[in-house]
């Protein structure tokens, strides 16, 4: 039997926990490491509608718009209405989050870090591509399916 579903399980739990130290260690204790999945979408490309930042972050639509509501409330992002879509919602970062930005690049940077410490190159490279074809497969299963 493989163990490769427990153990992304229990990567996402311990690695969900560590995040959170090293957010609080820069500073970023306003934002946990699951709002930082749509941060992230945000500042990669900021405008994004609702149903683009959910599928860039593969959250479902309920769960985004609930985060989306205390990220909006903590002053981190504002959602508008599109000019040409009424019923489309933009979702922009807001200045308040934008100055915090560099300090979360760096929490970014040291969590790959311990993420990929005592590793090459060339296996993070392996790792990370044999991660995407999962991801696929995963996403070829839904679509497959009702």
């Amino acid at each position: 039997m493989r163990d490769g579903g427990n153990l992304v399980s229990q990567i996402h739990q311990l690695s969900g926990r560590v995040f959170t130290r090293i957010l609080r260690d820069f500073g970023l204790d306003e934002i946990n490491p699951s709002q930082g999945r749509i941060l992230y979408a945000l500042w990669k490309e900021d405008g994004l509608s609702q149903g683009e930042l959910a599928e860039r972050t593969k959250l479902d639509k309920s769960t985004l718009t609930s985060m989306l509501d205390r990220l909006e409330k903590a002053g981190q992002i504002e959602r508008i209405c599109d000019g040409a879509d009424s019923r489309k919602k933009i979702v922009r970062t807001t200045e308040v989050n934008r100055r915090m930005h560099d300090r979360y690049e760096k929490a970014s940077g040291k969590m790959i870090a311990v993420y990929y410490r005592g590793h090459s190159e060339a296996e993070v490279d392996a790792f990370e591509d044999m991660l995407r074809s999962v991801l696929s497969n995963l996403e070829e299963e839904l679509a497959g399916r009702p």
